[in-house]
């Protein structure tokens, strides 16, 4: 029997180990979907829907031990575990509001006796390949909308997030969703791999470029629909005309909060002449402010690096910024003592042939680059393989619409950054994947399209 050892990433200390999946075992959880999801397609949707009512209620009720289990594995701070089940309940509420409409059987056309339907019909057995930096959120984004489409789930939490996923599924199995329709999988990459092995009908994932590359390698040849999100190097860009220290109070929250460790964190900042050194002088307060300790206390702001091999990118990403001019105002290294620690890192004279500004940092590490107009920005925040987030802070509204129509990139924010809602799609260009979650057409995402023509006798 296989067994995954959990650590908690702030002190290095484990936490518990649990029984881990084989490739027999996931084979027999892929069998027993495949068995239960068409009887769970054939539940009425309201019966689904009080199924997934029960489970927020039940998230609501153990919301505290709830945030506890998640900032012990991920090194995530007490508070900001709290912000994520609170924002999830907010998801949950949009998906069972949108869902009948959504799913509901269009009539596009009727006239002469023909007429012309779309039924939406489940995909069948959704895998879900989950991430650690946001488990309720990038799970919930998921499996929430799948559920209430009629599909099958099988979820393979992060193996830096299981009990999270463990709990996820105690929880879903409560509510009154089947056991063989949400089947947890626990295990690291080779877990994984043969969850992908399976005849499954969907993969959704959330994790790195290269992990994304290799599921699309496998997968395409079958024919799989596939959801990728492979994170971003999201920039921003603050304009002549705003007000700097506004601007680096909130992209400083943006750049650092979860510790850096979010798919749509601000990572790279790009700052007009005319206001440059203000807006740098008003960051370096913001960021100083921040206190870096321990997850479990309620005024921690920086946590624990959760992978400890980031560490080591993060300080690769400093010595070669470091190395070809950039300056240094705080941070750049790793702190002592036990668990996976960095110091909030912030750079200047910082350009686009340093690593820090072109791939992705994952981590409290910002760079600040110097520009002199708005082509120059558009143009450096453009040069990137990822597109998932981008932002301009300026008073003029007509302007920054202007500035993001020409940006590459799947969310645009105006005056605010690191943002995510429920009603707008969630999706990249490049290098930041395919597919989307979220919105209306984030449940549509889990079904196929059924085209009726049907022709009166």
């Amino acid at each position: 029997m296989n067994h995954l050892a959990i650590h908690n990433p702030a002190t290095g200390a484990l936490i518990t180990t649990v029984v881990a999946d084989d490739a027999a075992t996931v084979a027999d959880k892929a069998e027993r979907a495949r068995a239960a999801q068409a009887a769970w397609a054939a539940t009425p949707l309201a019966a689904r829907k009080a199924c997934i009512e029960r489970f927020a209620v039940a998230v609501r009720a153990e919301l505290e031990p709830l945030a506890a289990i998640m900032t012990r594995e991920t090194g995530k701070p007490i508070k900001m575990s709290r912000n994520e089940l609170n924002g999830l309940m907010g998801r949950i509420d949009f998906f069972l509001g949108a869902v009948d409409a959504t799913l509901a059987t269009e009539t596009v056309f009727a006239d002469g006796g023909m007429t012309e339907q779309i039924d939406h019909t489940p995909l069948g057995v959704v895998a879900n390949i989950s991430a650690w930096n946001y488990p309720w959120f990038v799970g919930g984004n998921v499996f929430v909308p799948a559920l209430l489409a009629g599909n099958a789930v099988l979820y393979k939490p992060s193996e830096y997030a299981t009990l999270t996923g463990l709990a996820m599924a105690r929880l879903l199995h409560a509510a009154g969703v089947p056991a063989d329709v949400f089947i947890t999988l626990v295990g690291e990459a080779e877990v994984g791999a043969a969850l992908q092995a399976q005849p499954i009908d969907g993969l959704f994932f959330t994790g790195s470029h290269a992990t994304g590359e290799r599921i699309a390698k496998a997968l395409g040849p079958r024919l799989v629909k596939l959801q990728l999100e492979l994170g971003g190097k999201d920039p921003t860009y603050v304009c002549d005309d705003a007000n700097p220290q506004v601007a680096a109070e909130s992209l400083a929250d943006g750049a650092m909060y979860n510790t850096g460790q979010s798919c749509c964190s601000v990572e790279r900042i790009y700052v007009h002449a005319r206001i440059h050194d203000a807006f740098v002088t008003a960051f370096l307060a913001t960021v100083n402010s921040f206190k870096v300790g321990d997850p479990a206390v309620e005024d921690t702001y920086i946590g624990a690096i959760t992978r400890a091999p980031q560490l080591a990118v993060l300080e690769d990403q400093v010595a070669d910024a470091m190395a070809k001019g950039a300056n240094l105002h705080c941070g750049g290294h790793r702190l002592p003592g036990p668990g996976n620690w960095f110091a909030p890192t912030v750079l200047t004279g910082v350009n686009h042939s340093m690593t820090i500004m072109q791939e992705e940092s994952f981590g409290p590490v910002i760079g600040i680059q110097k520009v002199a107009s708005d082509a120059e920005a558009v143009g450096l925040m453009n040069d990137t393989r990822y597109g998932l987030t981008a932002g301009v802070f300026t008073p003029n509204e007509a302007r920054a619409r202007a500035l993001l129509a020409q940006v590459r990139a799947g969310t645009v924010y105006w005056n605010c950054c690191d943002r995510v809602s429920p009603r707008l799609p969630w999706s990249g260009y490049g290098d930041s994947g395919v597919g989307l979650t979220l919105s209306t057409y984030g449940i549509q995402t889990f079904t196929r399209p059924k085209a009726w023509h049907l022709r009166q006798a």
